[in-house]
């Protein structure tokens, strides 16, 4: 008995263990053995399974977790950066997507639950942090630690009429954040973000858009494509700001370009104030970047590449595609030698320092050239380019734009994304490479980018199977994260499904519905259907049927066969879902015509489109709602579907038992395989894990973030271990899922996969041809090998001989050489000790001549020193006399200035508290008197006001008379300490030149020693004479 699965009965107690077994078993026939053992085998209809029923008592919301993810969101601005060598940030759908480029992992960080989708991203120069913008009611901007993947700040500007952010910047300290709001405010926002502080504001494009609505759509009229091929960063002509900066080496500076705009602006005194400079001629700027040596090199779309310093002067002009058509400049990333530029046309090209162009200008000379100032040497004008090209590199297929790079930390590689939604890559630091080789490599995998329209997964392979509006059908494993095939086909495919073994797909397009072989590394079809525009279609879960939407009829074909089966009519509009019952005896069919149908499908021999044993057993009709999806559930009692009415409904027995209400509209809707999990798609791309089974309580849910776009495909993996999801955004999101209570089936053994493959005849004969054909070029090359290396080694041993030969030969000569030498030396060592000899005797004279002449020398020496023995110390008892005098006097002057002005202080702060105490006193009596005369009656009340007004003044002015006096003495007071102050500097002078008279008595006393030690060596020198004598 091949045994499929084996359940445990749920125990009676949560601590109890199982007390039985249950066995479902794939059986043809039912036998008495297996009945007589006791065991419960099961086939037909899931309903006769009553231990599946007993979950219906418990309610659990199953648990989500992201997987992977295929895709990359094409539409945010800067949407790629590296972390590290091994590691690539970028968005996809709602998430910020974190992919190891080694181990394949993904890590992800979802967006807040109100925002409407990532505009824009950016990473700090330590790759500690990544700011994301999301677009929402306001723009809001939140900053995350990539370490922990924690949220560490929100910034959201106060007021703004924008609702997004089109492009930021961090500085190269990562304190300090630039966010440039979008249409209609276009303002640029300076932030400390790390004390949610906004330092300054200023409007960056003051043209308004109004003005240039009609001018876009000229430009949309002109266009080759029409409106679609505008770039969409011109949808405000002239007033659009596409990317801003910080300068590397000043956080003050900052660069914003536009649609026209070319800016420059200094951060002092809390605002950003614009630098003036020479404008440049008004183009469309689409990027720019900073340089080491503070240069700004621009692109702009008219194929220019601009080189100016950073005062904005203009230094040289390259012409980024010189051929036709001219290629818009969308990119531009520094490395250590030059830049690189990429854009329209998918064409890269690197661009190093021409060391022969003239040096940097400096700073000094920079601020020289923007001030007029000629003494410090202006800046150099440039008369040729200062980078060349050095080398470029495009894609196989042309068409598509590179609209942002991303270089790794240690320069040797290099990532760029393409309008069309790809990750291509190329490795900068290999050696030069020409013509076809110099392509650009897919990262990873290719993705979609177009709406993705159709998706299904089988049950022997980790596969699923997508199709897109770019034309194109894909399989992914989503075991290993990789793409398997892709096939780009002449027309756009509506709709796919996989055969359950993983080795066949159905795809529709506008005039044939087509069965094709999933084969090594092709798809290739072989069967043709006459169903015309199949918007759906799927195999049964034995695969041995398929059902294909045709208009409003479905129909059902043999897979084995090709033969029409039968046709499901009744729906009066487009059908939207088929949904197989798990023992293919019922589909369940929804349309946009508001009706859902359950079909009982008993007898499907027939042949030639009979079909008498197809019955519709249930129908439910609402004509307010447009169904896209219904799903039954294992026993086949229930249908839930969801629809354009933001509800979901739970049908029964034809009769819509529950109605779950929504705040979105709800596109799609998955049970798993058990029963016990169901997930729900919106419009607005996010998932929810639905509280199940449903209750009349209202459906509790938790929300997953996911897509940016309406989802338009749910599916659970056969083991209900996985979910997956497409949207309109063009990305397939992979989920692992799991019953948070524990209660789906326990497998007996793991769900193995099939590694099986499709390869034709003729494949496989041509393969094997050319692996024969290999081998003999193989064996072919092992024998010209070794009669090369024969050849190398008869070659290489007669020229050991020859070099041996002639270095024997070198070393005789060297031998003979070597006596001869040695015979050289031994006349040189004799000739040597006669000239020694006779130095001696010269030596010996000489010094008897200068013993003579130093003796005299000695005794004037002597008597040199005597005098001046004298004369200093003449001189050091004169300057101690009047350092002695000079230090009484200060004193004494600093005792006396001292004790004058304390007295001075004294008396003033005695005459102020007397003045407060009279004011005080005035003060009291004042109060007093008001007193008194609120007192007083009625008629007296003016008379006194008018009097005590009157004192009043003269009190305030008596006061004021007071201040003044005050100050009066204040500034005698501060004159006073200003001469005491001069006094002390007149004391540091004295104390300055002692310090100096210091110094000179030093310098003497060392002249003393020098001298003494010359008089000492002079006696040496006379006693040492005389002994001799």
């Amino acid at each position: 008995m091949d045994i499929i699965t084996k359940i445990e009965q749920s125990p009676t107690n949560p601590g109890d263990k199982p007390k039985a077994e249950v066995v479902i078993a794939d059986c043809g026939e039912l036998k008495d053995e297996s009945a007589e053992k006791g065991e419960a085998i099961f086939f037909g209809s899931p309903s006769s399974q009553p231990h599946l029923q007993s979950f219906e008592n418990h309610m659990s919301i199953a648990a989500v977790s992201h997987r992977y993810v295929f895709g990359l969101k094409g539409d945010v601005e800067n949407n790629i950066a590296f972390i590290d060598e091994q590691t690539v940030i970028y968005p996809a759908g709602s998430n910020t997507i974190l992919y190891h480029t080694e181990t394949k992992n993904q890590k992800f960080i979802p967006v807040n639950e109100k925002c409407e989708g990532i505009t824009c991203m950016t990473v700090s120069p330590n790759k500690r942090y990544v700011a994301i913008a999301e677009r929402s009611d306001k723009p809001v901007t939140c900053i995350y630690d990539l370490h922990t993947l924690r949220k560490r700040k929100t910034l959201t500007p106060a007021e703004a009429d924008s609702k997004d952010f089109v492009c930021m910047a961090f500085s190269t300290d990562g304190k300090y954040l630039l966010t440039q709001s979008g249409s209609p405010d276009w303002m640029l926002f300076y932030w400390t973000w790390e004390k949610t502080k906004l330092m300054a504001a200023v409007k960056t494009a003051n043209v308004p858009g109004e003005r240039y609505a009609v001018s876009n759509l000229v430009a949309a009229a002109l266009t080759p494509g029409g409106v679609g091929h505008v770039n969409a960063k011109d949808h405000l002509l002239g007033s659009a700001i596409h990317q801003v900066s910080f300068n590397p080496n000043d956080n003050t500076q900052i660069c914003a370009v536009g649609n026209g705009i070319f800016k420059l602006f200094r951060y002092s005194e809390g605002a950003l104030k614009p630098l003036l400079f020479a404008k440049l001629e008004a183009k469309n700027f689409l990027c720019h970047c900073w340089t080491a040596d503070e240069r700004i090199i621009v692109g702009t779309e008219d194929s220019r590449i601009l080189v100016c310093e950073a005062n904005g002067e203009l230094k040289s002009d390259i012409a980024f595609s010189a051929e036709a058509p001219l290629r818009a400049c969308h990119s531009l990333i520094t490395f250590n030698k030059g830049f690189v530029a990429a854009g329209a046309g998918a064409v890269l090209s690197v661009f190093e320092r021409d060391e022969t162009a003239p040096a940097a200008a400096t700073p000094a000379q920079v601020a020289a050239t923007a001030t007029g100032d000629h003494s410090v040497g202006a800046a150099p004008v440039m008369t040729k380019e200062m980078f060349k090209r050095a080398r470029d590199y495009g894609l196989h297929e042309d068409g598509t734009n590179i609209i942002n790079m991303a270089m790794s930390p240690s320069e040797d590689l290099l990532v760029c994304t393409t309008e069309n939604s790809q990750i291509y890559t190329v490795l900068l630091g290999s050696a030069d490479i020409k013509g076809d080789e110099a392509k650009l490599e897919v990262f990873s995998q290719p993705f979609h980018h177009g709406q993705v329209t159709g998706m299904d997964t089988c049950i022997r392979k980790p596969l699923i199977v997508t199709c897109s509006s770019d034309k194109s059908v894909r399989v992914w494993n989503y075991m290993d994260s990789s793409s398997e095939l892709v096939k780009y086909f002449s027309e756009e495919a509506y709709s796919v499904a996989i055969h359950p073994s993983g080795l066949y797909i159905l795809v529709g397009f506008s005039d044939k519905l087509r069965l094709m072989n999933l084969l090594i590394d092709d798809i290739r079809p072989f069967r043709e259907f006459t169903v015309r525009g199949c918007r759906e279609c799927r195999f049964s879960n034995g695969g041995q049927y398929f059902a294909a939407v045709h208009g409003n009829t479905i129909q059902i074909y043999s897979t084995w066969r090709f033969e029409n089966l039968g046709n499901l009519k009744g729906h009066n509009g487009k059908v939207r879902s088929i949904h197989w019952a798990s023992d293919d005896t019922k589909i369940v069919t929804a349309g946009m015509d508001g009706a859902i149908y359950d079909w009982a499908l008993k007898d499907m021999s027939g042949a030639n489109g009979n079909s008498g044993g197809i019955k519709r057993e249930g129908e439910s009709i609402l004509k307010s709602c447009s169904y896209s999806c219904a799903v039954a559930s294992p026993d086949g009692k229930s249908i839930y579907a969801v629809g354009s009415d933001k509800t979901l409904k739970e049908i029964v027995d034809s009769q819509i038992l529950r109605e779950l209400e929504s705040d979105h509209v709800l596109t799609q809707v998955a049970l798993s395989h058990s029963g016990r999990m169901m997930f729900v798609g919106t419009a607005t791309g996010t998932i929810r894990s639905m509280k199940f089974p449903l209750s009349n309580e209202g459906g509790e849910f938790q929300e997953h973030q996911c897509h940016s776009g309406a989802i338009t495909k749910l599916r659970v993996s056969y083991d209900d271990t996985h979910l997956f999801s497409t949207s309109e955004d063009g990305c397939v999101y992979v989920f692992k899922i799991a019953d948070r209570e524990g209660r789906g089936l326990k497998k007996e053994r793991e769900n193995v996969f099939a590694d099986e493959i499709l390869v034709t005849k003729s494949d496989l004969e041509e393969k094997n041809q050319m692996m024969n054909e290999l081998k003999t070029r193989v064996e072919e090359l092992k024998m010209e090998n070794e009669y090369q290396l024969r050849l190398k080694d008869m070659n290489f041993n007669e020229r050991i001989k020859e070099i041996t030969e002639k270095f024997m030969q070198e070393i005789e000569a060297l031998k003979i050489t070597s006596t001869v030498l040695r015979t050289d030396k031994e006349k040189e060592e004799v000739r040597h000790e006669e000239e020694m000899v006779e130095e001696r005797e010269r030596h010996t004279r000489e010094l008897l001549d200068l013993e003579t002449v130093h003796n005299s020398k000695l005794m004037t020496e002597y008597d040199k020193y005597q005098d001046l023995q004298s004369k200093t110390t003449e001189l050091q008892s004169q300057w101690e006399r009047q350092m002695r005098d000079m230090q009484v006097a200060k004193e004494r002057a600093l005792a006396e200035l001292t004790n004058h002005f304390e007295t001075k202080l004294r008396e003033k702060q005695a005459e102020i508290e007397r003045l407060q105490q009279e004011m005080k006193l005035q003060f009291k009596e004042f109060e007093e008197t008001t007193h008194e005369t609120e007192e007083d009656a009625d008629s007296e009340i003016l008379e006194l006001k008018h009097r005590y007004e009157r004192k009043l003044k003269e009190e305030r002015e008596i006061g004021m008379r007071l201040k003044g006096e005050n100050g009066i003495m204040r500034k005698k007071f501060n004159t006073l300490q200003s001469e005491i102050d001069a006094h002390k500097a007149e004391i540091a002078k004295m104390y300055a030149e002692e310090k100096k008279l210091h110094s000179i008595i030093k310098s003497l006393e060392k002249d003393i020693a020098g001298l003494k030690k010359e008089v000492r060596s002079a006696d040496f020198r006379l006693l040492s004479g005389l002994h001799y004598f």
